[in-house]
C-alpha cells in the first residue's frame, strides 16, 4: 500500500467502483423485476425506477428491459458503462490490464447494441452480469493490495449502502457495510474520526456521513 495516487486519481478510482457496483446492481435489479412484470405486477419497473426518483414508460416487459439498458435517463445500463469506461481510461495505469480490456470490450458491445437496436432480452442482461462478475475477479484477484485497491472497494461500498437505502431494503444491512467503509478509511487515513450510527437515522444523514468519510480520504480532511 505504497502508492502516492493524486486526489483526482484517487477519485476517478472510487467512482470506477462506485460504477461497477451500480451497474451489477441494477442488473440483478432489472433481471428480477423483468420476472415480476412477467408473473406478478406489470408496474415493477415503473415501482423500481420510481424509487431511484426516475419516471420510465414501457408497453411490455421486454420492453422494460430495453428501456432499462437505453432508455433516456441518467441510471440506463448504457450511461452507466460509459462512466465506467471513463474512469477506468483515466485510472487505466492503476488497474489489472485484464479487466481493463474487458471494461473496454463490455462498452463497444453495448454501443453497437445500442446502434444496431438490438433485441434486448433477459439472456442479453445476465449475459452483461456475468462480465461484471468477471470483472470483479480482475479487479481483485491480487495476492496484496495497494491503495488504489482499496478506493475501488471503497467506492464499491459506498455504492452499495447508496442503493440499498434508495431501494427501502434493510437499514441494518447498510449499518455493517459501513463498518467496512469506517476499516477502510482508518486504513487510508488513521486520523480520521466517526461518529457511530443507528437504525434511526435517515437515508440523507446516512449519505451525508458516508460523502464526509470519503473526504476524509480523497482530499484529507481531518
Amino acid at each position: 500500500m505504497d502508492q502516492l495516487l493524486t486526489a483526482n486519481m484517487a477519485s476517478n478510482l472510487y467512482w470506477l467502483g462506485r460504477y461497477l457496483e451500480r451497474l451489477e446492481a441494477m442488473l440483478i435489479e432489472i433481471v428480477e423485476t423483468f420476472d415480476e412484470i412477467i408473473d406478478v405486477d406489470k408496474n415493477a419497473g415503473k415501482k423500481l425506477f420510481k424509487r431511484l426518483e426516475i419516471e420510465i414508460k414501457y408497453k411490455n416487459a421486454n420492453d422494460f428491459l430495453y428501456e432499462a439498458c437505453f432508455g433516456e435517463h441518467e441510471s440506463n445500463i448504457y450511461a452507466i458503462i460509459n462512466y465506467i469506461r471513463e474512469n477506468a481510461i483515466i485510472t487505466r495505469a492503476y488497474i489489472d490490464a485484464n479487466a481493463f480490456g474487458s471494461i473496454i470490450e463490455l462498452s463497444e458491445l453495448l454501443k453497437q447494441a445500442q446502434n444496431d437496436h438490438f433485441n434486448i432480452d433477459c439472456s442479453f442482461v445476465e449475459k452483461i452480469s456475468s462480465r461484471i462478475s468477471e470483472i470483479w475477479g480482475e479487479l481483485s484477484r491480487k495476492q496484496e493490495r495497494n491503495t488504489s485497491d482499496y478506493f475501488i472497494r471503497l467506492g464499491k461500498l459506498v455504492e452499495k449502502v447508496d442503493i440499498h437505502l434508495r431501494l427501502k431494503r434493510d437499514k441494518g444491512f447498510s449499518l455493517v457495510i459501513m463498518n467496512e467503509i469506517d476499516t477502510i478509511v482508518l486504513r487510508l487515513n488513521p486520523n480520521a474520526v466517526f461518529v457511530p450510527h443507528g437504525e434511526r437515522e435517515s437515508y440523507d444523514t446516512i449519505l451525508n456521513s458516508i460523502n464526509a468519510k470519503i473526504n476524509k480520504v480523497i482530499v484529507g480532511d481531518q
